[in-house]
This record gives C-alpha cells, structure tokens and sequence, in this order.
C-alpha cells in the first residue's frame, strides 16, 4: 500500500513538470522533422551510392599506394577515431575524394576506452532542466537522435540496455520518475522503450545482487550498449569500401602549405606522412584537411600555428572489468550521485561487468595508465550498492583501463577558460578544419556538421549528408537468429556462433570460413584461444584483413580480450604471434618485439601491473596460528623434500600422482604470478604471501592457490582436479 500511495504522489509531483517537458520536447520535435519525417528509415539513396569494395577490402598496401599515387585529394581526415572515421564516411558518400590517416590503430585513444554506452546523458538533461540550459537540453536531444540511428545502423554491435536506477528515500522517486519520464520524452519518437517504475520486491528480483537496506524501489530506463571499438573499425571499414582510402599507422609529420594566389596567404593543403611501419615518407596533397584527433587536437594545430594556444582540457575516466556474477545479465545500474558527486555507472558487458567511471584532470598521452586511487574509488561504489553478501574484493579486478576525454574550450569564444559542454567546429586562416569535444554518440552528426563547414569554407563540390540511416560493415545480411545457421552450416559451438554474430554481423560468415577443423566430434571448426572467452584462431587471420598490424591490434580492438581479462590475453599472446607471424612473414625477432610490445601494454595500460602488485603490496602476512599450519602442510605435499621452495617439477610430480596433465609452459606461467623475486621458484614466504592476500580479498583468482588445494584434496579423495581462472577464494 506505502508503495502505491508513493507511486500516486510520484505521479502528481511529476505530472506539471512532465507536461511541460512533453510540450517543449514535442514543439521541438515537429520543427526538427518537418523537412523528412522518416529521417531513420534507410536513406533511399543508399541504393545509388558507389561500393567499389563491396567484395573485397582493399589492402592496407593498397590503402598505402592510393595515398601515395593520388595527385589530389577533396579530404583529408587526420586521426581515426570516432569522430574521424565518421568524417571520412561522410566526406565518400557525398562523393568527395576522401583520405584518412591515422598514426595508431583505428580506436587506439579514447574512442575503444569509454562506457560502451549510446546515450543522451541523463544528467545533461538534468542539468539543462535545473539550470533552464536550452543548449544542454537541445545536446541531449541531439544525442538521443543519434542513439536511435547508431543502434539501427549496426544492429550487430549495438542493443537497447535497461539501466536500473535504485532509490533509497521516498522523496527521490518523484524526483526520478519526473526526470526519467521527461528522457523519454524528449528522445520522443526515438526512444527505445519506456521507463518503469518497480517495488522493492520487483527489483531484487530484477538484480538479486542490490543493497536491500532501505530500498524504497527503482526506476528503469533505456540507453543503447554497443562494441566500442568494432563500432569504430566499422565505420572506418564502411568507408574503405566505398571508395576512402584509409590508413592506420601513418603518422602526420607536418602539414603541407601554398600561397593562395589571390589573397597571398598561406593555405594547408595536405600533410606529409610517415608509414609507422616501415618508416617511409610520402606527401598527401588535399584540398582540405580536417583534424579530428581527439586529445591530440592542439598538436596538429600547433603544426599549423605554432603560437596557436591550447583548447583541449584532457580529463581521464578509469574503467573497471569484474566478474560477470556481480550484474544480471541483461541489466545495468547507475549510481547518480557517488560520494564525491560523480556519476557511476555498473553494467553488463561481453559476459563481464564494466564499472565506471572517473573524471580526473590528467595529461595528454598515448598510453595512459589506471591508477590505483581511480580503482579502488570505483570498488568502494559498487560497494555502497551492492549488498553485503557480496563481497567486492580488489582481486576481482581482471582488467582497468583509462580513456582521455577531450574537453574543449572554444576558440572562437572571449572566455577561454570555458569549458564547452558539446563539441566544436573552427577554421583556422589557413583552412585547417578542426573538429573536436563531443561525444562518442554523436560522432554522426558531428561529422555532417564538419563536412558541411569543410564544403562551405573550402567550395568543394559535394552531395548532401547520406550517413542517416546507412548500414555499417557487417549490418547487412545480420539477423537475431544469424548465429544458428552458422551452429548449423559450420558446427561452431553455440557460444563461439554467438559471439561472431554479433561482432562481426554478415561478415560472420567470412570468418567461419578461416576457421579450422579442430578434430574434436564437436565443434567441428573453431580453435579457441583461450578456453573460457569465446575467440577463435580465424579471428586473428580475418583482423589482418581488417588492418590489424600488431599484436595489440588483435587483443585491444579487434577481439576485446585485453580490455576483459588481462591473464587470459597474456595467455593467448603467443598463439597470436605465432599466427601473425606466420601470415605477415614476421622474424623471430619481430615475433619477440610484437610479444614483448604486447605484454607491455597489458601490463601498464589494462591494468595488468595494478592486478599483480596486489601481491606484491601486501606482503605482511596476516593469517592466524592454524591458518599458517593448514597452508604450510598444503606447502609441504609439493616440497617433498622440504627445500623450502617449490618448483614446476614438484607441482608436475604431485598432479602426475593424481593424472593430471598441465603444459610445461602454463605451469611456468602459474608459478610466475607468486614467484615474486623471479628466480624460478616459490619459497613457504611466498606462498603464505599469497594466501594472506586471498584471505584479505587483494587476490581472489590465483591459479596456484586454486590448484594446490584442489590436489590436496584429491590426494585425500581422489576425485577429479579442475583448474579454473575464474574461481573464488581459497
């Protein structure tokens, strides 16, 4: 009854404001479609437009030659983010002469490292509400258009996510429910599915694992999820195939300049490139070049104005990846006001749980790093809203990143130092275009709106904007039930036919053509690279084929397995070297650098360092009297002859006595993560190290805790030895 009557005054506390919100949002929205009320269906000039790749991708040599060789282009995009690549698939399909370059691996910076969220922003509409912000509100409306349109153009990548909202004091769910109510009203007729409100007893049902403490209830609400860094190689794809040529690893050295005959000054007309790969040099003459680099955006307006000041304001958001036990499988949750006002979000994602996420003022890098602070941050707020049954431990964390948000102050603006809460278009006077702020769910239209002034200020001759609706790579020939003809036409487990579905769309089919015969009675083809994350060894033959050029190329981007769990791609590293190496004719010694380069990155930039030194930083071993007699007689089953220390051949010894069989090379690497000294063995110190970590919670998923009590068991049963990553404490 408390529940209905709160529900009876949510509704009458809300409705004023709610019908205020329908009536600006509605009015807004007829004047926004009167031009073409059907924006999102398919654009119908998709069938007139030139797919000269439809078959085939050119390669990236190709790509290469095609920069080299044109004597002109109508558009160079530097930087192949988001936002560029959305650049270049505009600037084709209006049948300008495109080029994209881009000195890493599409995705590399910040457009593969965010929330993995399409969305308008739910606080963007709070504040434009509370501050009657018309610029705010129209960004959030802006965004929830695109969102729509995101999720139609690559239904593949991208789904409807529904976001629980928990509240805890009765005055806040009429307070909620009017804000939420008044999202999907101003999505209009592109939102995705209404909002609900559900008891307290609807959701702990819906997600088991809330805090059940003063629970009043909770509101639900949908945004859009998607494949961060596919969705980015999609449109970066889709634009090779009509016509673009593309490059990653091709560096801007400088930009290139001549005198405009007419008015005698300097004008940018195109840039002087380096391949990263080879180190080769060539120029890339355009008409107009566009940067679109993210963090890096003063760099290359520095290359042309040296004296130009700086209008990016870098600010660093840290992600966390647990365990996928700790969300439902189908629902996220936000956190709307954290201890320090920000804003959390805690969401299922590709089988894990994603939590974040930070906003600290940080330094422009390449290779930024998770810090310890950020993390243990996030854990401490997926704690105030989980219940204590669940105990959130530091040693749950199987991957960390951070991702550099491109805040921008406009140029153009007497106020320098303020903080521009959507994106920018400016024109330098020597025409570079440059486009930067915004965020990942309008990276559509804010490349139409860069085109368009690109068109304008540079006179080029174009079509209009065709990107509303256009399909992306792997779109087409994609269904819900797409994944069952591959079980049926390829004897792919169900898992693994899942996963390329929606990864790779109608291009599924492509990859489940590479994949080899596994010899087993099922499945028929696809080898995985590791056992617990569906991945499969043609993936790595088809990312070459997708411009992958390292290793990292393949763990980071083009499978996800760095940014879910660092242990399992650093287990996987070295069949991918291997298969890399074969398919590019790499050396030996190209093969070690690509490992070393690889092993590096996880290390420092998904948080692999962060996880490892939980042992090494706890080393005060906290563990009772009888604790330490249990672990020392668990100890003593492998030191048969007491040393002191154990080695692989004493753990190989005790599992062949128990017919067990574990690679030489993945015993190596389970003694590694406790051998602390690196010197080929783990001394009782260690290993009480390791088990007063457990205990604490730093750790939770060694290897070889889980194994030796697991034998020390079966010695004493005889019962059958499993060893999984993904276990629990000891």
């Amino acid at each position: 009854m408390a529940f209905r009557r709160a529900l009876r005054r949510t509704a009458v506390a809300g409705g004023g404001a709610v019908a205020a919100a329908f009536g600006l949002s509605q009015l807004m929205e007829y004047r926004r479609t009167q031009p073409g009320l059907a924006r999102l269906a398919h654009v119908a000039a998709e069938a007139e437009l030139k797919v000269p790749y439809a078959d085939e991708l050119p390669s990236r040599q190709t790509q290469l030659a095609a920069l080299r060789d044109t004597p002109e282009f109508d558009v160079l995009v530097v930087g192949g983010g988001a936002t560029g690549a959305g650049c270049a698939l505009d600037a084709v399909t209006r049948n300008l002469k495109t080029a994209l370059v881009e000195r890493s691996d599409f995705s590399s910076g910040t457009s593969s490292r965010s929330t993995k969220l399409i969305h308008g922003g739910v606080r963007y509409l709070q504040k434009a509400i509370m501050q009657l912000d018309y610029e705010q509100y129209m960004m959030v409306k802006e965004a929830l258009h695109e969102r729509a349109n995101l999720l139609e153009i690559a239904p593949h990548l991208s789904a409807p996510l529904p976001i629980m909202l928990p509240v805890y004091k009765w005055w806040q769910l009429p307070y909620y429910w009017a804000g939420i109510k008044m999202y999907d009203l101003v999505a209009g007729i592109y939102c995705l599915k209404s909002s609900y409100v559900l008891s307290k007893s609807k959701a702990l049902e819906h997600f088991p694992m809330l805090k059940k403490d003063k629970l009043v209830g909770a509101i639900v609400y949908y945004d859009g999820q998607h494949n961060d860094a596919r969705m980015n190689l999609a449109i970066a794809l889709s634009a090779a195939r009509h016509g673009a040529a593309v490059a990653n690893y091709t560096e801007v050295v400088r930009l290139l300049k001549t005198k405009d005959p007419q008015t005698g000054k300097e004008r940018v007309c195109g840039a002087r490139c380096r391949d990263v790969t080879t180190g080769q040099e060539f120029d890339v003459r355009a008409k107009c070049v566009i940067n679109a680099t993210g963090p890096f955006t003063d760099s290359l307006r520095q290359m042309d104005k040296q004296e130009t000041s700086n209008i990016c304001q870098p600010s660093a958001g840290v992600h966390i990846v647990i365990p996928g036990y700790y969300s439902p499988d189908n629902m996220g949750l936000l956190d709307p006001a954290t201890s320090d006002g920000r804003v959390i979000f805690f969401l299922p994602w590709e089988n894990m749980t994603i939590a974040g996420t930070t906003d600290t003022p940080t330094n422009v890098t390449a290779h930024p790093i998770p810090g310890e602070d950020d993390i243990n941050f996030i854990l401490r707020e997926v704690r105030n809203y989980l219940s204590p049954d669940v105990e959130v431990r530091r040693g749950d964390v199987l991957a960390a990143w951070s991702g550099i948000r491109p805040l921008v102050t406009d140029p153009n603006s007497k106020d320098t130092q303020s903080i521009c809460r959507n994106h920018i278009v400016s024109i330098s006077d020597s025409g570079l275009v440059t486009i930067a702020g915004g965020k990942w769910t309008t990276y559509r239209s804010m490349a139409e709106e860069t085109l368009d002034a690109a068109i304008t200020s540079h006179s080029l001759s174009a079509e209009p904007c065709r990107t509303v609706g256009l399909m992306l790579e792997g779109a087409k020939g994609w269904t819900p039930t797409l994944y069952i003809r591959l079980v049926q036409d390829y004897g792919l487990e169900k898992e693994v036919a899942q996963h390329l579905a929606s990864t790779y769309g109608g291009k599924a089919f492509d990859v489940a053509k590479m994949a080899k015969v596994t010899g087993k009675r099922w499945p028929i083809v696809g080898k995985r690279l590791v056992s617990e994350f569906p991945y499969i060894e043609a993936e790595v033959l088809y990312a070459i084929k997708e411009y992958a050029c390292t290793a990292i190329d393949v763990i980071a981007r083009r499978t996800r397995l760095g940014f879910l769990n660092v242990q399992a791609a650093d287990e996987a590293l070295p069949r991918i070297v291997h298969i890399m190496g074969k398919e590019l004719n790499w050396s030996q010694e190209k093969r070690t650098e690509e490992l070393e380069a690889a092993k590096k990155f996880l290390y420092h930039e998904m948080g692999y360092r962060s996880r490892s030194e939980q042992l090494t930083k706890t080393s005060e071993i906290n563990l009772d009297y009888q604790e330490v007699v249990r672990y020392k007689n668990r100890f003593h089953k492998f030191d048969k002859e007491s040393k002191g220390f154990i080695t692989t051949v004493d753990v190989q010894r005790v599992l062949e006595s128990i017919n067990v069989h574990i690679d030489e090379n993945a015993l190596h690497e389970i003694l590694n993560e406790v051998d602390l000294n690196k010197n080929g063995q783990v001394e009782i110190d260690e290993f009480l190290q390791l088990m007063s970590a457990v205990k604490k919670g730093h750790v939770s998923d060694s290897r070889l805790a889980i194994l030796m009590k697991t034998a020390e068991e079966t010695l004493e049963t005889r019962g059958p030895v499993t060893v999984d990553r993904s276990g629990g404490g000891v």
